[in-house]
């Protein structure tokens, strides 16, 4: 989950920030100025809406009912979503990576004894869910 502030910060120094929105499953420090959503889950890695938006959608933001909506049909592009390569195959990050929950559930990791007694990070998820 990246930090936003270069982002922000490139927003306001190209005087952007009154006019854009930035809408991400990053995270935000307190220095972050304008319009910015963060914390989007289910995140783009994991298939979230997010993941599926284009350049050119329209994104209807309504503050006042804390409501993000896309102007896009979103379906045909969810049923043809493949996970992203695995930025690493082996050791800690890898590791990391199969057994840490989403940002929204805490993005704590998984006890191992839980997660190798299930085949997907779905099932693990769950099996450390019904335990909690």
């Amino acid at each position: 989950m990246p930090e936003m502030l270069a982002v922000t910060g490139a927003l306001v120094g190209t005087g952007m920030d009154d006019r854009v929105a930035l809408v991400t499953d990053g995270r935000f420090s307190g220095a972050s100025h304008g319009l910015v959503i963060g914390h989007v889950a289910p995140e783009a890695a994991a298939g979230g809406p997010i993941a599926h938006v284009r350049d050119g959608d329209a994104i209807i933001i309504d503050i006042d009912e804390r409501v993000i909506n896309v102007n896009a049909d979103l379906s045909p592009r969810a049923a043809v979503w493949k996970p992203p390569k695995a930025a690493y195959e082996s050791g800690v990050f890898a590791k990391y990576v199969q057994l840490v929950s989403s940002a929204s559930e805490g993005a704590v990791t998984i006890p191992l004894n839980i997660a190798c007694q299930a085949n997907t990070k779905e099932q693990r998820h769950e099996s450390a869910t019904a335990r909690s």
